[in-house]
């Protein structure tokens, strides 16, 4: 069969499998992604205070979980570039699973820390590699919208699930331990029918050709060819340190969303109608990353370099109404937006460069060393940013040292752009 009959098949009826993929990439980021990830704040305070010890010492579990990440992540990519998809994937959901639970039977410090350490190996390939893997392996065009499609849901989970926990750890005493204990059951039950019944590695595993094969692409963010360069090469080119070091410093930039909430109450004082509306200010950063995503990852398909852009561009303004009309509430929100959009390209415009500078071939062993930097940069990056508020400077060091957070990450991702060797 031709790759034109190949493709034609995958179409009938107006759907490609493609689209089962892309779903099963949405329940993974939406369950648990967005559990272990985007609703771990909501247990610090209670769980701190449950045991009575210091918010810190509980949250040491997150570093650990992030060291875990950035230690996993090579073999992660390994297994996923050699063995089925299914068995990976459906591997670290359980692990996932099993922390959650774990993390309701835990009756000392060190023991969050153990569950800390499996929830890392376990959300690792779920959050940096299971969704521009797949989407790589069975998408040539769209690929940078249905990235950012899936990625936004780790946002959208978040804000679902929330108020559930939060439901939940005030139902008695001990809700904490029945909030961990359900977000592991939905976890379980939730994610694995797809990781174990419809995920596939490739096209080639059901018979079909990629979608949107044969087609012409759009712009440079649109170029998928399954040919690229071999990690070993790669990891010796320049490009791949300007970019390892591009997904560090995004990240680091990206943290500074976790303290925009103290930026708002810190004017609790002089303008407490702005302190008030702290959560709300928070809540507009998670929504811009939301539509970021999706926006960026359209963009990316037309040109990764006008993506790179935007994406600086918004977070640059975004700090400006911020800093420069923090009384101005609809402004503040605004400008808190549009931060979301440059914190969405940790996990979108990363990913689509790394495709974009060294191809498809290998591309999960070549991303998967890229976000080891960024995976260790989220170990250490609230404390750095800590640092900054609680010293002499405070929020306006913050913001001065985001610009020059977004100014180096323009620079290094067109270098890298520039850079890039040619994919045969």
């Amino acid at each position: 069969m031709t790759e034109k009959n190949v493709e034609t098949g995958a179409r009938a009826g107006g759907f490609h499998y493609a689209y089962a993929i892309v779903a099963s990439c949405i329940a993974i980021t939406f369950l648990p992604c967005a559990l272990v990830l985007s609703c771990a704040g909501i247990f610090f305070t209670p769980v701190s205070q449950y045991f009575g010890v210091a918010t810190a010492e509980f949250t040491l579990y997150f570093s650990v979980l992030n060291i875990a990440q950035m230690l996993t992540l090579p073999v992660a990519g390994k297994l996923l570039s050699r063995l089925d998809a299914r068995a990976v994937l459906s591997a670290a959901v359980v692990l996932c699973a099993l922390g959650l639970a774990g993390m309701s039977q835990c009756q000392a410090m060190w023991q969050f820390y153990v569950c800390g350490a499996v929830l890392g190996v376990g959300v690792c390939p779920l959050i940096y590699l299971s969704v521009p893997t797949l989407v790589n392996a069975w998408c040539v065009k769209r690929v940078g919208f249905f990235v950012g499609l899936c990625m936004a849901f780790t946002g959208i989970g978040g804000v679902v699930f929330n108020p559930v926990g939060t439901a939940l750890i005030n139902s008695g005493a001990e809700g904490w331990r029945t909030a961990y204990l359900v977000f592991a059951a939905i976890v379980a039950v939730g994610t694995l029918p797809f990781t174990l019944l419809v995920v596939r590695s490739r096209p080639e595993d059901k018979g079909l050709a990629p979608y949107g094969a044969g087609e012409a692409a759009a712009g440079d963010g649109a170029k998928a060819e399954l040919s690229g360069v071999p990690a070993e090469r790669a990891m010796r080119m320049p490009a791949f340190f300007a970019l390892a070091a591009f997904c560090g410093v995004i990240t680091l930039n990206q943290t500074i969303y976790q303290f925009l909430a103290g930026y708002a109450q810190s004017f609790a004082d002089t303008m407490p109608a702005i302190a008030a509306a702290s959560g709300i200010v928070a809540s507009a950063a998670m929504g811009g990353q939301a539509v970021g995503k999706v926006v960026l990852g359209a963009v990316n398909d037309r040109s990764v370099h006008a993506g790179v852009v935007l994406g600086i561009g918004a977070g640059v303004a975004g700090v400006t109404l911020m800093w420069l009309f923090p009384g101005a509430l609809a402004l503040l929100l605004v400008g808190s937006f549009l931060f979301g959009v440059v914190y969405a390209m940790t996990t979108v415009q990363t990913p689509l460069l790394v495709r974009t500078v060294f191809g498809s071939a290998d591309y999960t062993n070549i991303y998967s060393r890229v976000s080891m930097v960024g995976s260790l940069m989220s170990a250490v990056a609230a404390v750095l940013w800590g640092l900054v508020v609680d010293s002499a400077g405070g929020y306006p060091l913050m913001f001065v040292l985001g610009y020059g957070c977004m100014a180096v990450c323009l620079v290094l991702a067109l270098f890298s752009l520039k850079a890039r060797p040619h994919v045969a």
